[in-house]
């Protein structure tokens, strides 16, 4: 009620009780008394009368300065509970309530802000204060009001087994994609896994990709046992065998068939005119650091998996040790169904850890999620460096060696053939996948994917929602954030 109603409340309260002083007679009267008594009287009645107006007024604007306070400590509250990482965050906090509070809003100030998290990063505790100035009430020597807000948000971290397939092929080493990417990942392992949590039943782990994957040398018993790395003394002379895989025949390069119903053979890039390296012409050059002019039978092949664990410190230290390896190509179908092997029951007990007899858990386990968050900069492909004739009578339309072998190899004797090839067994793999009850996040990153390949992805994806296109680097990194603040459940409880 404003100021002006109020006096003309009091004044109609004052006219009927003038009219009920003499029946039938009008209430002017009052008005026409010269004897002084009426006005002193109307001046005696409005002094409540605006008091009460006064304390409406400034009632009224502390009432909405408290309703904007609480709006603005519920959203910093939500907020910081998002992205819990375990260090001190009440300077974040503070931002976020004076983001949505400033100070001047009906001329109130920010008295304090003060976060509370408890020890399992299960509750997050915000109260904040501000002083709002009076107008009328200071007439009666209140010159402000204090409004105050608490929020209490109950955070549950997720019980899953999440596995982050990621492209490390050499793209990624242009406009510092590599280092974002990496930024992406430990900030999302941060929200989802916080320093000084609790939850042993939060596993993660990592399948960097390039056009084959590394399995890791302790796992050569998943090797056919006719293979080079079994059956030749020395079949990596000068190095060792570092770990990378062929694809399997189809359709067991897009399945997770067990490996001793479908062995493996190990990636071994011969010596030839694309890649020099036996003696006594050739040398090999394994470094990161030589990009296209590496050479060696382990050309093109990246860091190994790491298999599903609940320890931060090992997946971080995993996804640090990323890095863009060239050559070869990019066959993201082998990312993602490795990504799958490791969450699939059907390969319990083969990755030599801790836990191996009881992860991957069953399909359809109810206190666990299934989860693959896949991301590629760049379409499949099987890479043609500089267009070399490979010296076997295919010519130009050759390709470097890949987890397919050559173009040849795989039957095909167009690269844009191939990619259709491989496009197909992506997405089956992903159909396979989602039957099976994993949910998929995808992203494709940076300027290089076409539209084919961003259809490609975005079908992929569980629900349309779960599709990201990151152009840009800070773009990649709000795309894990925010499937980071998907995964953590939050609810306000006060």
């Amino acid at each position: 009620m404003t100021l002006l109603k109020t006096v003309a409340v009091a004044f109609a309260g004052i006219r009927n009780r003038t009219r009920g002083d003499v029946p039938g007679k009008p209430a002017r009267r009052f008005f026409r008394d010269t004897g002084g008594g009426a006005m002193i009287m109307l001046a005696g009645s409005m002094i409540p009368a605006i008091g009460f107006a006064g304390i409406a007024v400034d009632g009224s604007i502390a009432y909405l300065a408290d309703d904007r306070l609480q709006s603005a400590v519920d959203a910093a509250a939500l907020s910081t509970g998002a992205s819990i990482d375990g260090t001190d965050q009440s300077q974040e906090a503070r931002q976020m309530v004076e983001l949505n509070f400033q100070d001047g809003y009906l001329g109130a100030e920010v008295d304090y802000v003060s976060l509370e998290i408890s020890a399992d990063l299960t509750r997050v505790t915000l109260a904040a204060g501000a002083t709002v100035p009076t107008y009328f009430m200071g007439l009666l020597g209140h010159n402000s009001l204090s409004v105050n807000a608490r929020a209490v948000v109950e955070r549950s971290i997720p019980s899953a087994e999440i596995v982050l397939v990621m492209d490390n092929t050499g793209s990624m080493r242009s406009g510092g994609k590599i280092d974002a990417m990496k930024d992406a990942a430990l900030d999302l392992i941060g929200i989802i896994k916080p320093e000084g949590s609790s939850n042993e039943e939060l596993w993660v782990g990592l399948v960097p990709y390039t056009a084959t994957v590394n399995i890791g040398p302790q796992h050569a018993g998943w090797i056919r046992s006719s293979d080079p790395l079994h059956s030749l003394a020395d079949p990596f002379p000068g190095t060792t065998w570092k770990g990378c895989v062929e694809a399997r025949r189809a359709p067991h390069d897009e399945l997770d068939t067990h490996p001793d119903a479908e062995p493996f053979a190990s990636y071994l890039y011969r010596s030839n005119v694309d890649n020099v390296w036996l003696p006594p012409t050739g040398y090999i050059n394994e470094r990161n650091s030589a990009q296209n002019r590496g050479r060696g039978p382990n050309l093109g092949c990246g860091p190994a998996i790491t298999f599903l664990t609940t320890d931060r410190p090992t997946i971080e230290a995993a996804i640090r040790e990323m890095l863009p390896w060239h050559r070869c190509g990019t066959l993201g179908n082998l990312g993602l169904v490795w990504g799958w092997r490791m969450l699939s029951p059907t390969w319990r007990g083969l990755w030599n850890n801790d836990a191996a007899s009881t992860t991957p858990v069953d399909y359809g386990d109810p206190a666990i999620q299934k989860i693959a968050i896949v991301m590629t900069d760049g379409q499949n492909q099987l890479y043609d460096w500089r267009g070399h004739d490979e010296n076997d009578g295919i010519g130009p339309e050759g390709s470097d060696f890949s987890a397919y072998g050559r173009l040849h190899r795989f039957g095909y004797t167009s690269l844009r053939a191939a990619r259709h090839e491989v496009d197909r067994r992506f997405t089956r793999t992903c159909e396979n996948m989602k039957r099976a009850g994993i949910t998929l996040y995808t992203m494709t990153f940076g300027g290089t994917p076409d539209s084919d390949t961003r259809s490609l992805y975005e079908d992929c994806a569980s629900v349309l929602e779960n599709y990201f296109h990151a152009p840009a680097n800070d773009d990649l990194v709000n795309a894990f954030r925010t499937i980071g603040t998907r995964l953590v459940t939050q609810r306000l409880v006060e």
